[in-house]
C-alpha cells in the first residue's frame, strides 16, 4: 500500500503539521490503494515562505540555466515514463493504452515544448527610449485535476520554471501518485531548493489557504466551473491573478456533406476515450434533422464495440470513472436523459457486463433525438455520454454549438475544408477542431465564458507567468 506522508517543501520531504489522512482508492476495484497526508494551512505558510525565498534568486536566474534546468527533469521523466503511465492507471483507471500512449507522454511533452519556447523567448522589447520588460509575476499557487493528472501538472510547472517563478502545487486527492513520482523526477533533476513545492490536501483546506494567501501572486487552476469561482472569489481579498481552466460542453457539428459513417464512428469513439472525463471532450454531436436515424445508429453500433473493465489488460479501451462521486454523478445524468425523453441508442444505467462488481464502471452511452434544452445537452457530465442533437440548417447549427455557458472546444466536419473554415469562425470557443485533426502542445489551450481564462501551452501559455514593466529612458 502507497503512502504519501510528506509534502515536499524547500526542496525537501517535510512532515505536515498534523497527521490527518485521506484513503486513496483504486476506481477499477474501490478498493483502498494508499493514503494521504492532508495538509494545513501551516503547511501551506512554510511552502510558501520557502517559495518567496527561492524567488529572490530564481527569477534573476539566466535563460541557459533555466534550460538546463528543463533539460535535466526531462532526461530524469524519460527515464520514468512507463512507471508514470503504470502509476497513472492505477490512480484514475486509464487504460495501460491510453495511459502509455497519450498520458504519461503529455507530461514529457508539455517539458519539451517550454523548453523549446524558452530558447527563443524574448524578455523584453524595445521602442525607442523605453524597454518593455517581462518579469516572472512570483510566487505561483497550482490546483490539478484528477482526469488528465500529470497533463495538467506539466502544463503548469514547465512554463513556470521557463519563465523564473516558483510555486506550490496542490495536486488532486483522487490522483496523487503521479505528483509524487513527478516530484521524485523535480528532486532528482535538481530543481533549485524552494522552487518547486507540493504540500497534499483537500480543497477546502489548502486549496483555500494557497488561493487567500497574501504571498502568493498569481494562482493556476484547472477543474470545475464551480471551483474556479470559488478560488477567484477567495483570491479577490489579495487581488491576484488568477488563470483558469475549467468546464465544457463542446459542440461537434457533422455538416451535410461530412462522411457519416467514418464521422460518427470516430467522434463516438472519441466520446468515450478516457471514460468521458475530459473537459474539450465534444459530447454534443450536431447532425441535420433528416440524418438524425442514420447518425444515431452508426453511433449505437460504434458505442457497442467499445471494451470496457480492468485498465491493466491490453484489449481495455475505457477503464472505469475515476471516482465514486463522479461515478454516481454520471449514473444520475444517464437516468435524466432517459427520464427526459433522449432516445437511448446504447448503453444505460447500471454497471457493464463482465467488470469488478465493485469498480466505478459505467457503460460507453448514447441518447438521440436530445433537445437542446434537455439536461444533457447543458450539463457537463463528465462520463462516457454522447448526445446527438438535430438542427434544420448550417445557422441553427451554429445557435445551438454557442448556446452554452462554456465555451472551451469545438469541431466542425465536413468534406469542404473551406466550408468547415466559415463555421469555425462563427463558434464562440478557445479551440475549435476541424476534420479530426490532431492536437497540438505549441497550440494555445483555454476557452470563453464560463469554461475559463487566459491561455496554457506553448509560448502563450508563458504570459500567464509574466508581468509586464515599463522603464522609461532605458535606452537613452
Amino acid at each position: 500500500m502507497r503512502q504519501l506522508d510528506k509534502h515536499y517543501i524547500g526542496g525537501e520531504w517535510v512532515a505536515s503539521s498534523a497527521n490527518n489522512r485521506l484513503d486513496v482508492i483504486n476506481p477499477a476495484t474501490a478498493k483502498v490503494s494508499g493514503q494521504m497526508i492532508l495538509g494545513t494551512e501551516a503547511d501551506v505558510d512554510k511552502a510558501v515562505a520557502a517559495a518567496q525565498g527561492a524567488f529572490e534568486t530564481f527569477a534573476f536566474v539566466s535563460r541557459e540555466d533555466r534550460i538546463e534546468i528543463l533539460q535535466n527533469l526531462i532526461a530524469e521523466y524519460q527515464k520514468r515514463m512507463p512507471e508514470m503511465a503504470a502509476i497513472i492507471t492505477e490512480e484514475m483507471g486509464a487504460p495501460t493504452k491510453l495511459a502509455n500512449g497519450a498520458h504519461a507522454p503529455s507530461g514529457i511533452g508539455h517539458l519539451m515544448t517550454a523548453l523549446k519556447v524558452l530558447e527563443n523567448y524574448s524578455f523584453h522589447e524595445d521602442r525607442g527610449p523605453t524597454r518593455i520588460m517581462k518579469e516572472p509575476i512570483g510566487v505561483v499557487g497550482m490546483i490539478t485535476p484528477w482526469n488528465w493528472p500529470i497533463n495538467q501538472i506539466a502544463c503548469k510547472v514547465a512554463p513556470a520554471i521557463a519563465t523564473g517563478c516558483t510555486m506550490i502545487l496542490k495536486p488532486s486527492e483522487v490522483a496523487p501518485y503521479s505528483c509524487q513520482l513527478f516530484t521524485e523526477m523535480v528532486h532528482a533533476a535538481g530543481v533549485p531548493a524552494g522552487v518547486y513545492n507540493v504540500v497534499y490536501g483537500e480543497g477546502m483546506t489548502v486549496g483555500e489557504a494557497l488561493s487567500g494567501h497574501e504571498g502568493v501572486d498569481m494562482m493556476s487552476v484547472t477543474g470545475s466551473t464551480r471551483m474556479g469561482a470559488a478560488v477567484q472569489a477567495n483570491a479577490a481579498k489579495t487581488i491576484k491573478r488568477v488563470a483558469q481552466e475549467l468546464g465544457g460542453k463542446s459542440a461537434n457539428i457533422l455538416l451535410d456533406d461530412a462522411d457519416f459513417e467514418t464521422v460518427v464512428t470516430r467522434e463516438t469513439l472519441n466520446a468515450m476515450r478516457n471514460t468521458g472525463q475530459t473537459c474539450t471532450l465534444l459530447s454534443r454531436m450536431l447532425v441535420p434533422h433528416d440524418r438524425m436515424d442514420e447518425a444515431a445508429e452508426i453511433a449505437g453500433r460504434a458505442a457497442k464495440t467499445v471494451v470496457t473493465g480492468d485498465p491493466t489488460s491490453e484489449d481495455t479501451y475505457m477503464g472505469p470513472i475515476a471516482h465514486g462521486a463522479q461515478f454516481e454523478k454520471v449514473g444520475m445524468l444517464v437516468q435524466k436523459g432517459i427520464d427526459e425523453g433522449a432516445r437511448l441508442m446504447a448503453g444505460g444505467v447500471g454497471r457493464p457486463d463482465g467488470v469488478d462488481p465493485n469498480g466505478y464502471f459505467v457503460k460507453p452511452t448514447v441518447f438521440a433525438n436530445v433537445t437542446p434544452d434537455m439536461t444533457l445537452a447543458r450539463e457537463e457530465v463528465f462520463g462516457p455520454v454522447l448526445s446527438i442533437i438535430g438542427y434544420k440548417d448550417e445557422a441553427e447549427a451554429i445557435r445551438i454549438a454557442n448556446d452554452s455557458e462554456y465555451g472551451l472546444s469545438g469541431a466542425v466536419q465536413s468534406a469542404s475544408v473551406e466550408r468547415a473554415q466559415k463555421v469555425a469562425a462563427k463558434l464562440r470557443t478557445g479551440m475549435v477542431t476541424i476534420n479530426g485533426a490532431a492536437g497540438d502542445l505549441s497550440a494555445p489551450f483555454g476557452g470563453y465564458k464560463q469554461s475559463g481564462n487566459g491561455r496554457e501551452w506553448g509560448d502563450h501559455a508563458f504570459a500567464d507567468f509574466l508581468e509586464i514593466k515599463s522603464v522609461m529612458g532605458f535606452n537613452a
